[in-house]
């Protein structure tokens, strides 16, 4: 499936590369200018500090430096305000340029290991992922991600994993379709998703809004009540009014507290820790709020936070902020007010927490995969069908390897035609067609487009064995571990639709036990109704073809020699191999057989 003779460059759409190196050059001017606002801002608060300075030198006799400060302090304020403002544009701007820099690292093929690459989302007994490069460096995971929120990467994973039906695949294709084109829309959530600790614990806030809440807002009342007394009797004394009332308000308030404090603890202990995440969580929120949809998925998807959700979560972030000022106003009750604050909000809105994060996260992932469409232009929507066990591609091709270096395959599996045994030497392409079916059928049942000019296939669930390695510290031969892996794809195909892509199986142990067993396992799965490949270099399983016709077919992958040099083009071919290359390769390579 890949060339490695071809030594032409990659290929890259203009449309893509020509809009992406437009809008990182417009931002990398952006920040040239925003650097040089900055130097001329520090300049400034220089040359401030020394206008004060000389009037306080000035006035220290006349005892006018009170007036004469006032505007060397109001240009300093100003001064403050916009150093903020333009240090918040130049990390906007920064995020963004990187933003762009790494999308034309993706059409020019230099991605592998530079991104997000999604380990921590690797399941050691998933029936796929290891095998098919899902996650990892240079992986499936890595190339659809997107910068944004955490949620978006915990989505886009869960995807990957986990096929989606027909409906749901043909809902996510339509609004792909429609994010294709808004890069606007990708970049400022990069941009403010980037702002998002990476330490969101999504499932813990979710878990914190559907906890019971309680409150009442007769107590919440009575305790802001009591800090307004107090505090207006504060002021009261300080005018020289009795201290008897301040007194008073302050023993109520201590009573108040003493009764809420078990309450008190418990709300603030179960609690998010801080704002922050909120906060920025809350200006992702007000982006999306401000995008039109059409598409029914993406209208439901904005529909369900609410117009409101970035304000609830606002106000939620500048409420757990307030905790860290609490023990400077326990004399108003500020802990006590706190907790109640977060008792009405919970109540109010917690229930609500989930989907808005639920909802974040599928725009998230729906965006990496109409960033990867609008990438790769000539990768097409498949066809996902109820009807099944079926994959039938034209033009299939491995979505990882870059474009001028992909030898496209066609091939059939479908109820007459279920099993393709693929013959041929090493380094000829059997196991990149193997991932190549595999990887384009994870992408098509996340609703992303594929690297095929047409696909046609129904709900399956993909098990493979290109990558099973023994233990040493499980103590676990790879034997083994591979019978173990194909019990458990057994198990898949006797639970649904499954699509198998098994490689050299029971390589390790004899040629005899390896027939049989290979033989008995294809059995078993085309008895379950699965659908797959199974690549050997023993000619003997090649036999199945001719005792379970037509299920099961024979294909090869072939080499060519030219002198001493051993070459493959990569195209699958009926049948099975005329001759074998071990000999001649051998001899190739000055051994003497």
């Amino acid at each position: 499936m890949e060339n490695s003779e071809s030594g032409a460059g990659p290929v890259v759409a203009p449309g893509p590369w020509a809009e992406y190196a437009c809008r990182l050059a417009g931002r990398q001017a952006e920040a040239a200018r925003l650097a040089r606002r900055a130097g001329a801002l520090d300049r400034s608060r220089a040359a401030a500090l020394a206008i004060v300075v000389g009037l306080a030198w000035l006035a220290e006799k006349e005892r006018l430096l009170p007036v004469l400060l006032v505007l060397p302090i109001a240009l300093f304020l100003v001064y403050l305000y916009r150093r903020n403002r333009t240090r918040r544009l130049r990390e906007r701007t920064a995020r963004a340029s990187a933003f762009y820099a790494r999308r034309l690292d993706r059409l020019t093929d230099r991605w592998a290991g530079t991104g997000e690459q999604g380990t921590a989302f690797l399941q050691d007994n998933h029936p796929c992922a290891a095998d098919l490069d899902l996650f990892g460096p240079g992986s499936l995971f890595e190339r659809l991600h997107l910068a944004g929120t955490p949620l978006g990467a915990k989505t886009l994973a869960g995807w990957l994993r986990t096929p989606a039906g027909p409906a749901q695949v043909r809902a996510r294709q339509a609004a792909v379709a429609e994010l294709r084109d808004r890069l606007d829309l990708r970049e400022d959530l990069a941009v403010l998703g980037a702002a998002v600790p990476t330490w969101l614990d999504s499932e813990a806030l979710a878990a914190w809004g559907r906890g019971v809440g309680s409150g009442s807002n007769g107590i919440r009342l009575a305790a802001v009540g009591l800090a307004i007394l107090s505090l207006i009797a504060f002021i009261a004394w300080a005018w020289g009014v009795s201290p008897v009332p301040l007194l008073g308000m302050l023993a109520l308030e201590g009573a108040l507290a003493v009764y809420l404090r078990g309450r008190t603890r418990r709300v603030l202990a179960a609690a998010p820790p801080t704002g922050v995440e909120l906060t920025a969580l809350a200006a992702v929120f007000a982006r999306v709020e401000q995008e039109p949809f059409t598409c029914p998925l993406l209208r439901r998807l904005t529909s369900a936070p609410g117009p409101a959700a970035s304000r609830r979560l606002a106000s939620l972030g500048r409420l757990l902020n307030r905790r860290a000022l609490t023990p400077l106003t326990f004399p108003l009750l500020g802990a006590t007010r706190l907790a109640l604050a977060l008792e009405r909000w919970h109540s109010a809105c917690g229930a609500a927490m989930a989907g808005w994060l639920a909802a974040l996260g599928d725009l998230e992932a729906l965006c990496a995969l109409a960033a990867y469409a609008y990438e790769n232009p000539d990768d097409t929507f498949p066809d996902v069908v109820a009807e099944g066990p079926r994959f039938e591609a034209d033009g299939l091709g491995h979505p990882l390897l870059p474009a001028a270096r992909c030898v496209r395959n066609n091939l059939r599996l479908d109820a007459e035609v279920r099993v393709l045994v693929v013959s041929g030497s090493n380094m000829s392409g059997k196991s990149t067609l193997l991932r190549a079916v595999g990887a384009n059928a994870v992408l098509a049942l996340a609703g992303g487009p594929v690297r095929a000019r047409k696909l046609c296939l129904a709900p399956l669930t993909v098990g493979a064995t290109l990558r099973v390695q023994d233990s040493l510290l499980g103590g676990q031969s790879r034997f083994f571990a591979e019978v173990t892996r194909i019990r458990r794809l057994l198990e898949l195909a006797r639970a649904g639709p499954h699509l198998f892509l098994l490689d050299e199986l029971f390589s390790g142990t004899n040629s005899d036990d390896r027939r049989v067993g290979a033989e008995a396992v294809v059995h078993c799965l085309l008895d379950a109704g699965a659908i797959g490949l199974l690549t050997t270099h023993d000619l003997a399983l090649t036999r199945l073809a001719e005792t379970l016709p037509p299920r099961v077919a024979n294909v090869h992958f072939a080499e060519q020699f030219e002198g001493d040099v051993m070459t493959f083009d990569y195209l699958m071919r009926p049948g099975v191999p005329h001759r074998s290359n071990g000999l001649a390769l051998m001899r190739a390579l000055g051994i003497e057989v």
